[in-house]
């Protein structure tokens, strides 16, 4: 049985506490614990798939980027320092984000197929994006992709 995304987390869990590795042991805990509380959470209890584990990762990443602009704005420095560090960590286990000509490929094509079904302008926007989002599923933010696809059909 080949090794899920969790299974790879908690093994190098074991492997930073055993290195006494403060930093990765502390943000992979933090981590596992986003991924338990996410497995724990509705009516009934339930493993994740590497999909979803991928996007707890997404989120939590999300908010080392928030977290260190917000210490930024208010002059903390170490902190902030800090939240890149654990946002460097959580980085390591996500997909390979999509390069801008990537990403504008995608785009390309998608509102060229949607084009074709007759669907033009910003009219268009709803076709495209659900075209894309499983294409660019942990490769690329929501926001990057809309602000993409907006400037590909305003123009």
């Amino acid at each position: 049985m080949s090794e899920t995304l969790k299974d790879t987390l908690q093994t190098d869990l074991t492997t930073a506490m055993k290195a006494r590795d403060e930093l990765r042991s502390a943000t992979l805990r933090m981590v596992l614990t986003a991924i338990r509380g996410e497995e724990v959470a509705g009516k009934s209890a339930r493993t994740l798939s590497d999909e979803e584990v991928v996007t707890v990762l997404q989120r939590e990443a999300k908010k080392r980027r928030e977290a260190a602009e917000a210490y930024d704005g208010a002059g903390r420095v170490e902190q902030a320092e800090r939240e890149r560090a654990e946002l460097g960590v959580v980085e390591t286990y996500l997909p390979t984000p999509l390069t801008d000509e990537e990403l504008t490929g995608l785009v390309d094509e998608a509102v060229l197929i949607a084009s074709g079904e007759g669907l033009t302008g910003m009219g268009a926007m709803g076709a495209v994006m659900s075209r894309l989002k499983p294409q660019v599923a942990g490769r690329a933010d929501g926001k990057r992709l809309s602000s993409a696809v907006r400037a590909r059909l305003g123009a």
